[in-house]
């Protein structure tokens, strides 16, 4: 049974031969190559495009290292597709195997690399160029730069959990458990139990994305990289910022650490995708704060597996888990902020900051979301919805809950949703 990835799926073939080079990025091991490979290759052969004018070059292996040169690999594809009638479709599997080499006309000059073939063939009317890659050196953000707007990007993520779900059926609520501890690497799918699921997912971290990140940025201090990695994961959806964490690390070891040097070491996390960022918002000022933020972590089975799979604390575990469904969904997603008056110690009214996990924007629509896990008291509804009533807007507003069966919405039109049913709904936001 194959696991569905239609949205991605959708991506694909909304751009296909848009005359520009599609990138496939996302954080190591989510599926890039088996959506390309697999899936897309199916739906090309089942509408008609005959097995000969898909052009596969999986760099990673002995049979095409040769086109790890670029200049080889354009002249084999040029002269295979430009004196043919037919159109062609050309996938590039491992583009980060790609070797640099000496210009042949200025051997002194700048070296050619594979960006350099790829915009090349891109030139093929009848060529469509589709790149995917598997570390860091391949899946950094930048890459689109490199291309200079000639490119699309799709980008990939873990499973979401409808993903998920379509695979293994059965019990929601014993899937969403599952979900919830191991995450939507498509690999655990096929782990026999759970001492398996584990280990490979500790060994991701270990064997693939620290190495990549100390291999690609040169790393000095690989075990304050580690560090930084474990105090975000066991604090997602908590506020901080690289001074905090310079300090929390002071505190733990001694010595000082600078805080540029901790932004720099956080910015390698999110370029590697394993964290994204979500800021602050002021929703009545309109403006954005300049810290302290939140990080949350790609795939919340990689957070667990990072901490020994303690910390088992679902409040945050499901606050992720619904950041990863909006960024899924290709939504802007912030936290935000508004504010109450309230009464100091000393009888005076002051302005007073709370917080709505999620304002979640798409074109010109806005909607607000918090996660609560459980709301079994008047006192914590009260805290959980407050922050809604200060908006001073009418834009739909949702809380998201692990303690209720069916939907219902109160008497301030607020929807309370189980989350189980919040992420099999496509069509909710």
């Amino acid at each position: 049974m194959e696991i569905k990835r239609d949205s991605y799926l959708k991506q694909l073939i909304s751009y296909r031969f848009d005359g520009l080079v599609k990138v496939i990025t996302g954080i190591r091991r989510c599926g890039k190559s088996y959506l390309l490979k697999n899936i897309y290759r199916d739906y090309l052969i089942e509408n008609g495009v005959k097995e000969e004018q898909i052009i596969t070059i999986e760099l990673d292996l002995a049979k095409d290292i040769q086109y790890r040169n670029p200049l080889i690999l354009s002249s084999f594809v040029r002269e295979k597709v430009e004196k043919s009638k037919e159109e062609y479709y050309l996938f590039v599997d491992e583009i980060q195997m790609s070797d640099e080499v000496a210009n042949p006309y200025n051997s002194d000059g700048k070296k050619i690399t594979f960006y350099d073939a790829l915009n090349d063939l891109r030139a093929l009317s009848n060529l469509d160029v589709y790149v995917t890659g598997s570390n860091s050196k391949m899946l950094s953000s930048d890459i689109l730069t490199e291309f200079r707007g000639r490119s699309d990007e799709i980008r990939v993520h873990p499973l979401s959990f409808a993903e998920y779900y379509s695979f293994v059926g059965g019990d929601k609520n014993e899937a969403f458990d599952e979900y919830a501890f191991y995450g939507g690497m498509p690999l655990i799918l096929s782990r026999p139990n759970d001492m398996a699921k584990m280990n490979y997912l500790k060994s991701l971290f270990s064997e693939v994305y620290i190495k990549d990140i100390v291999e690609r940025k040169r790393i000095e201090r690989q075990d304050v990289l580690e560090q930084i990695l474990d105090l975000l994961c066991s604090s997602v959806g908590s506020l901080t910022n690289p001074t905090k964490i310079a300090n929390t690390l002071k505190s733990k070891q001694g010595g000082s650490i600078s805080a540029n040097t901790i932004r720099a070491y956080i910015g390698h996390l999110e370029d590697a995708f394993l964290f994204s960022e979500s800021q602050r918002y002021d929703v009545k000022g309109k403006s954005y704060f300049d810290s302290p933020n939140k990080y949350y972590c790609e795939d919340i089975g990689l957070r667990n597996a990072r901490i020994g799979f303690r910390q088992q604390e679902m409040t945050h575990i499901m606050e992720n888990i619904i950041y990863n469904e909006l960024h899924i969904r290709q939504f802007s997603v912030d936290v935000g902020v508004v504010y109450a008056r309230t009464l100091s110690e000393k009888g005076n009214s002051i302005r007073t900051p709370r917080e709505i996990d999620f304002v979640v924007n798409t074109g010109g629509k806005r909607i607000y979301i918090q996660s609560a896990y459980a709301m079994p008291t008047d006192e914590k509804a009260e805290a959980e919805l407050r922050p809604f009533s200060l908006t001073g807007d009418s834009f739909p507003k949702i809380v998201v809950r692990k303690d209720i069966g069916k939907r219902w919405y109160d008497d301030h039109g607020i929807l309370n949703i189980n989350v189980i049913d919040f992420l099999l709904d496509k069509e909710l936001i």
